[in-house]
């Protein structure tokens, strides 16, 4: 999220964190043959035809090798040694840091430290992901401009990954260089409609939204090629998520405020100064935040609007008296589908696009 975030840091940090997409220092080759004797029973060369002992691409917990086997041309994924058996113990390290900066008071603080675990555990299941993959890729194998890979059950396991290999460059190389409007905007509606329909049909998304899982293919349509952190969206949750989008509602003091308490953005333990405080902030950014669901088409290359983002984070970063307030507020829901709608805002940014904003329901029926 770091490498993604266009305020926060200097452009030259924002840089080196962005190498953590698909470019971080790769396993010595007899590790990656000892994973495969492991977890396949065989030594790679002895599964394909032809396996490529350097790594194409090495991301946060896995890297991958070209190999071939029968004619096809395959991406293996294999992950890291130890990260699975890591994450508890880096999440340990990191939660007393959280509770300081975030202010997180009380017991139940803990449901967003346990959702994170939980998710990043489900990242370093490869026959988790490999169904995941499966299942979300081909709901979703109509939506114009988009292409997947195929999975290989057979040849995957707990800790390696078997796909076709797909030809293209990485989302963050393609709008480093210059491209047409045009495609900014076909590639960027197929994002958009990849994502509103897994939202609103599926109930479930791709929650890892960055420029290292997506590539530009040479005829201009967009692949993705990772599906190990996907979230579902519980009725109870996206129910209210998605009515504070609406005018109606935003304008409907009332309404809004129970909006705010089934969210839990609101608790009953509230202060009027803690009430005051939160009813102003979250209407400030819902306002910004929900903007392009109110229009017919949106343009996320608009300055206007990255400058409204970045003024209210400044602001609310360097308020006094947030910092004396209790952080421990919003359903553990938030996490990661805002992290969802960050990723996504900022790769659309990335492709300066304009979306027809309702355009994915035609994919719903």
């Amino acid at each position: 999220m770091l490498s993604m975030e266009k305020n926060l840091l200097p452009r030259a940090y924002v840089e080196k964190f962005s190498l953590a997409q698909f470019s971080v220092p790769p396993l010595s080759a007899p590790l990656v043959r000892k994973t495969f004797k492991r977890y396949q029973g065989k030594y790679p060369e002895e599964i394909f035809d032809s396996f490529g002992r350097e790594s194409v691409n090495a991301a946060s917990i896995g890297q991958v090798h070209k190999a071939t086997l029968n004619g096809k041309t395959l991406a293996v994924k294999i992950q890291y040694p130890g990260v699975a058996d890591s994450v508890r113990s880096d999440l340990a390290l990191v939660k007393p840091f959280a509770i300081k900066m975030f202010n997180l008071q009380g017991k139940d603080s803990e449901k967003y430290f346990k959702e994170v675990e939980h998710k990043l555990l489900e990242e370093t299941n490869y026959i988790l992901e490999v169904e995941q993959s499966e299942e979300i890729t081909k709901a979703c194998a109509h939506i114009d401009g988009m292409r997947f890979p195929g999975y290989y059950k057979e040849l995957s396991s707990e800790r390696i990954i078997t796909m076709d290999w797909m030809h293209g460059t990485h989302l963050s190389e393609f709008t480093a260089k210059p491209f047409s409007r045009e495609l900014g905007d076909r590639l960027g509606q197929a994002l958009w409609d990849f994502y509103m329909f897994q939202m609103h049909g599926l109930r479930k998304v791709h929650a890892d939204p960055h420029p290292g899982n997506f590539l530009v293919s040479s005829d201009q349509e967009l692949i993705a090629i990772d599906f190990g952190c996907i979230k579902e969206v519980p009725e109870d949750f996206y129910v209210p998520y998605f009515e504070l989008a609406k005018k109606e509602v935003f304008e409907n003091e009332e309404v809004f405020n129970a909006k705010l308490y089934e969210l839990e953005i609101l608790t009953p333990t509230d202060s009027k100064e803690e009430l005051e405080f939160f009813k102003a902030l979250f209407k400030e950014m819902l306002s910004i935040f929900t903007s392009p669901f109110n229009a017919e088409v949106f343009d996320f290359s608009d300055d206007a609007f990255w400058n409204s983002i970045a003024d209210l984070s400044d602001r609310y970063s360097n308020d006094p008296q947030i910092r004396k307030m209790n952080g421990n507020r919003g359903s553990k829901h938030f996490l990661y589908i805002n992290r969802t709608f960050f990723g996504l805002y900022n790769l659309l940014h990335d492709l300066k696009a304009r979306v027809k904003v309702n355009n994915y329901t035609r994919f719903l029926s």
